[in-house]
């Protein structure tokens, strides 16, 4: 009886912790770095807050960034794409602008691109997972800057609901590993990470995505 009381405490804390990085309103604490609108101010915002969802419609291409910088926690992201399937990603431990083709902050992104969810796609920093050959090729071709083998498999693409659907995505950072859930199965699981704090950013690359929940716990 005293473990379960103890648990339910636990439990309790951890959701009292909890907190939604996006109010349902705006994009307060958050900004955009997009480098296509510096170039023309006419150009549509690839980020909006709409019906109570933050949304990112995909062009022009760029990234929506926490202003604030985390380390140790869970990230519980429910998103889906609402049209055509195509490519988004969450990066975690992200610093600097513009760090890969003048576009992608230093930092490691996690997939959200249909059908290929939970993939790593190192982008200045680098994680490490097991099986490292036979999920991310030939040693001799790894590498975390333009045109190395930056892709580490996920561990299943079987796990995302059909198009249109909502898909629960649950990542959790602790210290230098990142493991990764996708509608409640273990999808990646990554250690030695050579950052292991930053910011978190959404992309814009392509697809529009509505996310209906972006929440943070602290561990």
């Amino acid at each position: 009886m005293k473990f379960r009381i103890t648990l339910i405490i636990l439990l309790l804390a951890l959701e009292s912790s909890a907190q939604s990085l996006f109010n349902g309103k705006n994009l307060n604490g958050w900004y955009m770095d997009v480098p296509e609108l510096e170039k023309d101010f006419s150009l549509r915002k690839p980020f909006v807050a709409r019906e109570g969802m933050l949304v990112s419609l995909g062009t022009p291409l760029g990234h929506l960034i926490t202003e604030k910088e985390f380390e140790n926690y869970r990230l519980e992201v429910v998103y889906r794409f609402p049209g055509e399937p195509g490519n988004c990603g969450v990066l975690v431990h992200a610093s600097s602008h513009r760090f890969l083709y003048d576009m992608f902050p230093k930092s490691i992104e996690v997939q959200m691109m249909h059908e290929n969810a939970g993939d790593f796609w190192v982008i200045g920093e680098d994680i490490q997972v097991p099986d490292m050959e036979a999920r991310r090729g030939p040693k001799e071709n790894w590498g975390v800057t333009e045109g190395k083998g930056r892709r580490i498999l996920n561990l299943t693409d079987g796990s995302e609901k059909p198009l249109g659907e909502w898909n629960h995505m649950l990542i959790e950072c602790q210290g230098d590993e990142v493991k990764v859930w996708v509608n409640g199965d273990l999808i990646n699981h990554g250690f030695g990470a050579t950052a292991t704090k930053g910011k978190i950013a959404i992309q814009a690359e392509g697809a529009e995505v509505e996310f209906r929940k972006l929440e943070l716990t602290k561990l």
